[in-house]
């Protein structure tokens, strides 16, 4: 028995990602919260004939009763709450608006539901999970290894533009790759390992066109953006990506199933692998020295059970010179969701 709880659910985002995990075998609890029109969300999904049952929560101005009903018993929160951007609307924008947001739902979250897998979609990620580690960290409920911002979306559309360009012998379905990505979630912070993937990816000649495709990646929200024409983000895909994440995280805590995704975490010296991460990403970097920072995990029913640092030694100058780039960046993110939560 497993209960998620969606925070968000109406948006762009919660609405097909709600759709997707009524329709997942692991979960037999779906909560739903939102401000606005839950109640028609979680109708609809309520005649969806599988087996996972559907409760709807309204917020409330009463101590927000909504909000704590939606989290009781919880294993699983996933939060695509917040404002989405909108054109012309810089992350540091967005953070100032969903940040008061996050904090109020990781209170009600360390209140109502402390042992859960936290998974963060709401952006900037790189600033919004601290945020909730901060909150946490005041509450006293803090576990570094069942804190996640979903980074997927950065490794799915990684898999996705490969695809379209790799020249090798292997399947070219996106479904046959598997790119790590590291750093943050946002423009520059974003590097995708391409020379240590499986299965391998023959470097694009001339090196232009590697670059196009690293930037492709990196600023592939801004496509979306301005695609849409004013008419939101990027919902669907970023649905499906939070979906992928949140789907293995079932599975690896109810089957002993060893899976490894990328995800941003706060690297905790407790956790195998956090150490040597931090080592590296300081030398690689040239000093910068980074608490957060999206790797490849070993995820297990406790969390994070191993970060996958020796991925690090393997990447070639190339990838070190944009890794060198992305915490420059990084640092910055993480200094301002630092200063919000303190």
């Amino acid at each position: 028995m497993v209960k998620v709880t969606v925070l968000g659910a109406a948006g762009g985002i919660g609405q097909p990602l709600s759709l997707m995990l009524k329709l997942n075998p692991y979960i037999s609890d779906l909560a739903l919260y939102d401000v606005v029109n839950v109640y028609g969300i979680g109708t609809d999904l309520s005649h969806i004939d599988t087996d996972t049952r559907v409760t709807y929560h309204l917020k409330s101005d009463a101590g927000d009763t909504g909000l704590v009903e939606s989290l009781k018993g919880s294993d699983i929160v996933v939060i695509p709450a917040g404002v989405p951007r909108k054109p012309g609307m810089t992350r540091d924008d967005l953070f100032q608006i969903n940040a008061g947001i996050s904090a109020d739902i990781a209170s009600a979250i360390s209140d109502t539901c402390p042992d859960a897998f936290v998974l963060v979609i709401t952006n900037p990620v790189n600033s919004i999970v601290p945020v909730f580690a901060e909150t946490f960290k005041k509450k006293g409920t803090f576990n570094p290894r069942k804190l996640f911002g979903v980074t997927t979306l950065d490794s799915v559309r990684s898999n996705s533009f490969i695809a379209e360009l790799a020249s090798h012998e292997a399947d070219q379905a996106p479904t046959s790759y598997n790119i790590r990505v590291v750093g943050g979630h946002a423009g520059e912070t974003i590097v995708p390992l391409y020379s240590v993937c499986a299965p391998h990816v023959y470097l694009l000649e001339p090196p232009e066109k590697m670059d196009e495709l690293v930037h492709k990646v990196q600023y592939a929200g801004d496509l979306v953006v301005k695609a849409k024409n004013g008419g939101g983000s990027a919902t669907l895909s970023m649905a499906y990506a939070g979906y992928k994440f949140l789907h293995a995280v079932l599975a690896s805590s109810t089957t002993e199933q060893s899976i490894i995704e990328s995800t941003y975490i706060y690297l905790d010296d407790s956790i195998p692998g956090a150490k040597e991460t931090k080592a590296l990403v300081k030398s690689i970097s040239g000093g910068a020295s980074l608490d957060y920072f999206a790797m490849p995990v070993v995820l297990s029913k406790d969390g994070v059970k191993e970060i996958k640092s020796d991925i690090l030694t393997r990447i070639n100058d190339k990838e070190k010179e944009l890794l060198r780039i992305s915490c420059r960046k990084l640092a910055g993110n993480i200094k301002t969701g630092l200063n919000f939560g303190q």
